[in-house]
């Protein structure tokens, strides 16, 4: 199908992120490694100068600055080349020259003990500080597992464990909690999709048997008109059990990892699910439009071609009644492939979005009432997403309708 192409547009601000955002200055963080080599470095550092100040009061105390000497000068004469001592002077004047001299020789040598322990004291400091950043990154080297397995535990890959080795502290004990939690939590998620698929499959042969036998009833041409509007009603139900059997077996394996991957280029998807909405669209007077870049991402193509279709489907049916448009485009961003789906339509509050991606939930609505699908489009595709290790972001347009934006891993 033909698409009109359309100026590229800067792509909307997402309203919710489930990903932390980076500090600005990231070596500014209060981490706890550097609050172990502040306390380290800092402990080092009151130890070293409790210790020189000690050193040097003993230094003084010994020295005794101040003080006379321990001895005088009676009679003879005294010379120094350190000391300017008169030539002609009496002995008092002799004994406090040598007095001066000494005194001033002490409080010389102090103040050069003391600079050059400041020095070698600023040296030690240093040292302490990277010995106490190497000593903290080493201690808390279990706790970087722990937050990596948490990372890619959060990515929805829950067969991950830590496996600490090493002795047994609290580090340790942490680290075996954690996996024992990731043990029963891979358990009951297990659990829960196996049921939900055994249920699917179960369900689905006694919706074919149904289906089989109300279309045989419905060909019959003597079968009474009342009779034939009841199979149709009831042929209506049944295709609407078959699609939410359908959607429940495909939540369910979106929600496990993609094991079998592909190049899939995200405009070949995008332009097959308009080829499928096409004609829902002409009966509705939804014009669709955009352009379609190459976007190549690894990942399987029918859950991918799912996602395209849910989105577009949506924004087709949830329209506004005259002059509507659907604009559909994709493109690399930041080496990220991306799936942008923009629609007209009713006013969507912001605080409601995230109920649009909870499975039977709609817009002013807890259970599905409407005959517009099952109430499990947008999750299918969140979980399609999370799946492939991306992540869906829903905002408000001005005037009505969303703006879906998919952004996928390349």
């Amino acid at each position: 199908m033909a698409t009109t192409p359309v100026p590229p547009q800067a792509p909307p601000k997402p309203t919710w992120d489930p990903r932390r955002p980076a500090p600005p200055l990231p070596w500014l963080r209060p981490t706890i490694r550097i609050r172990l080599t502040l306390l380290y470095g800092g402990m080092f550092l009151i130890a070293g100068i409790l210790l020189l100040s000690i050193i040097y009061l003993l230094a003084a105390q010994a020295l005794n600055v101040g003080s006379d000497l321990p001895f005088k000068i009676v009679e003879g004469k005294v010379t120094s080349d350190i000391c300017n001592l008169p030539d002609q002077a009496s002995p008092s004047e002799f004994n406090n020259a040598m007095n001066a001299c000494v005194n001033d020789q002490r409080r010389h040598a102090l103040d050069s003990l003391l600079s050059r322990s400041l020095l070698s004291l600023l040296g030690l400091a240093v040292i302490a500080f990277a010995f106490g950043y190497a000593m903290a990154g080493r201690v808390l080297s279990p706790l970087g597992r722990i937050t990596r397995t948490a990372r890619a535990v959060a990515g929805s890959d829950l067969s991950r464990r830590i496996e600490l080795d090493g002795p047994d502290d609290e580090l340790k004990e942490l680290a075996d909690t954690f996996d024992d939690m990731l043990e029963r939590l891979q358990r009951a998620f297990t659990a829960q999709q196996r049921f939900v698929g055994n249920a699917s499959h179960e369900l689905r042969t006694p919706l074919a048997i149904n289906r089989t036998l109300l279309e045989v009833h419905l060909s019959d041409p003597g079968a009474p008109v009342e009779l034939q509007q009841l199979g149709k009603t009831l042929l209506a139900t049944n295709e609407r059990s078959e699609q939410l059997v359908e959607g429940l077996l495909l939540l369910a394996r979106s929600d496990n990892q993609i094991v079998e991957r592909g190049p899939v280029d995200l405009a070949e998807v995008a332009e097959q699910a308009i080829d499928q909405v096409h004609g829902e669209a002409e009966a509705k007077g939804v014009r669709i439009r955009g352009e379609q870049k190459p976007a190549v991402v690894q990942g399987n193509g029918v859950l991918l071609e799912r996602i395209a279709l849910n989105l577009v489907q949506n924004a087709v049916r949830y329209n506004v009644a005259e002059g509507g448009w659907v604009e559909v485009t994709t493109d690399v961003q930041h080496g990220q492939a991306v799936l942008v789906v923009s629609n007209t339509g009713p006013v969507v509050p912001a605080y409601e979005i995230d109920n649009l991606f909870e499975p039977f939930r709609r817009l002013r609505t807890e259970r599905t009432g409407s005959d517009k699908g099952v109430g499990l489009g947008l999750s299918i595709v969140r979980s399609v997403a999370r799946a492939h290790g991306g992540h869906i972001y829903a905002q408000p347009r001005e005037g009505g309708g969303l703006v879906m934006r998919v952004t996928l891993p390349i």
